[in-house]
């Protein structure tokens, strides 16, 4: 038995004990074993509610706040993301996206959108088949690009906050694991087509992923921190007159 558990173990006899002395004081003084009956059975019905109000409605009222808590921890290690990575990758990804005008309107975001405005969207790009001319990507610059945040994405990995959002855990994963896969080749020429295509999957599925959080990191901004999201609306990758500068 810990230490732990044995000191609870005394700690809870030693209530017990204390209030067994305090009914018999009550009983030794007044001799009233009727009024100690009534109030025992009083405090032993009240005994639900109690257990009610504690573990349901404080209990819940606590939980929602540390879920808050730990929901602006996790969105502002992924703003980190999208600030040192995220938005960056995010724009020449989509540039090379044979299908992009089919998209890029319905994904101007502003402060107009409405929770429904997001829903539609989302919809739309459950159908948008996030495709890449590999052709056209310059894999070299990208190898340096992600080369140069490999410690970043290392460390990023490594925050437990993100146990609780698989889906940017998983996005994390894919860009690392590309990254591995660029950085384990000398050169991208003459590569034969079926390497060619392997990367194209990888990329492909960075960019699946990495839209489907831009626009659920867009929506938090939205909600909760407007002068973030209107930097975000200045800098939005699919916006071709995006400028930081307000006008």
């Amino acid at each position: 038995m810990t230490n732990e558990r044995r000191w609870l173990i005394t700690f809870g006899a030693g209530l017990v004990i204390l209030s067994i002395a305090l009914y018999g004081l009550h009983y030794l003084i007044f001799h009233d074993i009727h009024h100690i009956g009534i109030y025992t059975l009083a405090d032993i019905a009240f005994l639900p509610l109690e257990v009610l109000l504690v573990t349901l409605v404080f209990h819940q009222v606590l939980e929602s706040r540390d879920r808050k808590q730990r929901m602006d921890k996790l969105n502002m290690v992924i703003g980190t993301f999208f600030s040192a990575i995220g938005t960056q990758l995010l724009t020449y990804i989509s540039n090379n996206d044979p299908n992009l005008d089919e998209i890029r309107p319905q994904l101007l975001v502003n402060d107009t959108w409405t929770d429904e405005t997001f829903q539609r969207v989302e919809g739309r790009l459950k159908r948008h088949p996030c495709r890449i001319r590999i052709e056209d990507v310059d894999l070299e610059a990208v190898k340096r690009f992600l080369g140069s945040r490999e410690e970043f994405l290392l460390r990023l990995l490594e925050n437990p906050v993100l146990l609780e959002h698989e889906a940017f855990t998983e996005l994390l994963r894919a860009v690392f694991h590309f990254n591995e896969e660029l950085q384990r080749r000398p050169g991208f020429s003459g590569l034969p087509g079926t390497d060619t295509a392997h990367l194209a999957h990888d990329l492909e599925r960075i960019y699946g992923l990495l839209i489907w959080e831009w626009l659920d990191y867009m929506h938090y901004l939205q909600e909760n921190y407007p002068y973030l999201f209107s930097f975000a609306m200045r800098t939005n990758p699919f916006d071709e007159t995006a400028t930081a500068i307000v006008g």
